[in-house]
Formats: structure tokens, C-alpha cells, sequence
């Protein structure tokens, strides 16, 4: 994405468009391996992703752990979902992306993600679309004036 979004990585597929080659960690009704299509606001930017072409069928949570929890159970717990078909890119200490594949059962992550939450071990969300024909989570400052 452009300036002042979040960086995906991304295989030009040519004709505009890409195919996102890793999990976003702050962009929502993106996933991985979705083809977007991308053009520059100029010739001195990076594309910046305009649509959503073909969804690949992955799924994205973000998890965000408690403090209190060790790297050693965050890791078990992380290493746990792969039997749910997700894997997953950490962002930071506490921060990480899951990336749930196209045959996993979303269902059944959003439950165990909610027993963890229950348990007091995280926080989580999951990444559809918040603002048709966005990628963002809410508008803009300047743009929720305008809103009636």
C-alpha cells in the first residue's frame, strides 16, 4: 500500500495486479495470496492497492497476547492451531498475524481464539472488511466530518 498504510509483499502478476504474499498485519478485507489490484498515485509512489481482484480463500486474526504470557506458551499456543490449518508471522513480542488456510475451518479458530480470550491469555480480531471499498478500519478524521 501507499504512503502512511501498511507494506505488503506482493508478486506482480502484471496488467496491475499482485498477488499479497504475506499475512497483513493491519489492513482488513485482505488476506494472503489475494490478487489486489494496485496502481501509484504518481511515478514517485509505490502501488497502493485500489481492489480486491480474486480472494484466495485464506483467512486472517490478529492476536494480541497478555504481557504476562511467556514466549514459550505463546509459541505453544501458536503451534497448537496448525492442526486448524493456520499458521502464522509475528509482528512484535505480543503481536502476531494468523494466516488460516482456505480449507480450515474458520469456525472452529474463532472458538478456540474465544476460549483463549475467555482465559484471559489474549485478545483477537478477525480482518473482514470494516468500510466497503476499504481497507482501513474506520474513516479518516476529515472524512467523519462529512459523514450526516
Amino acid at each position: 500500500m501507499g504512503g502512511g498504510g501498511e507494506s505488503l509483499w506482493a508478486e506482480p502478476l502484471g496488467n496491475d495486479l499482485y498477488k499479497i504474499e504475506n499475512v497483513p498485519f493491519y489492513a482488513y478485507g485482505l488476506n494472503f495470496q489475494d490478487i489486489v489490484r494496485a496502481t501509484p498515485d504518481s511515478e514517485d509512489y509505490i502501488p497502493e492497492i485500489r481492489e480486491l481482484i480474486t480472494p484466495s480463500g485464506h483467512r486472517t486474526f490478529r492476536v494480541f497476547f497478555k504481557k504476562h504470557i511467556e514466549r514459550d506458551q505463546q509459541e505453544a499456543i501458536l503451534d497448537s492451531m496448525e492442526s486448524l490449518s493456520v499458521t502464522y508471522e509475528r509482528a512484535t513480542n505480543i503481536y502476531i498475524a494468523l494466516d488460516m488456510k482456505p480449507e480450515g475451518d474458520y469456525q472452529a479458530v474463532f472458538d478456540q481464539l474465544d476460549k483463549y480470550l475467555e482465559q484471559g491469555i489474549l485478545g483477537f480480531e478477525t480482518c473482514e472488511t470494516r468500510i466497503e471499498g476499504s481497507f482501513d478500519d474506520s474513516p479518516e478524521e476529515d472524512e467523519e466530518d462529512n459523514i450526516a
